[in-house]
């Protein structure tokens, strides 16, 4: 689904349903050098049980045109206008790390309009080491290896969505370079990860937002620790929820994460 948001074009994927504004609307918001594709089962399991589901890849990532935006606060602000252009008045929002970021933001910005609130992989301050951040921008290929190696907790997980064979650490290597190629951007990985370095307004959003919060959060989550959240979570009186995975929980753990997501949003 193509919408036009801030004079540019914005791709959501739908879950394989027509988007219908009058159902109970979810927004997934994807993480740094990432596209729409990580929120595949769940956007297809909500879009197919009652719900709408808008998918997005955020600007300057893959199907989404215009230039990567400068910080949370701006992509906080593009999501509610996603919502305008969509006519949808009211919607949940699920993000994964910096799409946690931007959901909280978004959140706490128009809390009338927000129902539900589901932050994958977060933590905050989701501080970047300077090592990884300089690597993003020198050389984004080994930025990518390094980040790959530590999203995933194992090198087998069990068999699960998409299915036997399926090679996740090669699967979310290949979607980032993919992502990196298609806006022909070198720094884009170190604009990612310098938004979520520089966010600074995490309790500050907390305190506005009046929705459910739920973190979902992998027990071996090496990128955004869970030791990292207690502060936050005690901000927004939010419900932890653990899931036996990594930093990619959504591609390590399908079906736990889909288990959290259905009672994070009942």
């Amino acid at each position: 689904m193509n919408l036009i948001v801030d004079g540019h074009e914005a791709y959501a994927y739908t879950g394989g349903k027509p988007f219908d504004p009058a159902l109970p609307c979810v927004v997934f918001i994807h993480g740094a050098l990432n596209d729409h594709g990580v929120w595949n089962l769940l956007a297809r399991w909500f879009a197919h049980h009652g719900r709408s589901v808008l998918a997005v890849d955020l600007p300057g990532h893959m199907r989404s045109a215009g230039p990567p935006l400068a910080d949370v606060e701006a992509a906080a602000d593009w999501v509610l206008a996603l919502l305008d252009a969509a006519g949808v008045q009211r919607a949940a929002l699920a993000g994964h790390s910096m799409g946690s970021l931007i959901a909280l933001e978004a959140a706490g910005r128009a809390p009338e309009r927000i129902t539900h609130l589901a932050m994958l992989g977060t933590a905050y301050p989701m501080t970047v080491s300077a090592a990884l951040l300089e690597t993003a921008l020198v050389e984004p290929s080994r930025a990518i290896e390094m980040t790959v190696q530590f999203s995933f907790s194992t090198l087998a997980p069990k068999p699960g969505f998409p299915g036997p064979g399926n090679w996740l650490r090669g699967g979310s290597r290949a979607l980032m370079h993919q992502v990196l190629a298609r806006q022909d951007d070198p720094t884009l990985f170190h604009h990612d990860f310098s938004v979520c370095d520089r966010y600074a307004g995490g309790l500050e959003a907390a305190s506005r937002v009046r929705c459910p919060a739920t973190f979902i959060l992998g027990e071996r989550d090496q990128m955004t620790s869970p030791k990292a959240t207690a502060e936050l979570a005690q901000a927004l009186k939010a419900r932890v929820l653990m899931v036996p995975a990594g930093h990619q929980l959504m591609a390590e753990a399908p079906e736990p994460v889909l288990n959290a997501m259905r009672s994070a949003l009942s």
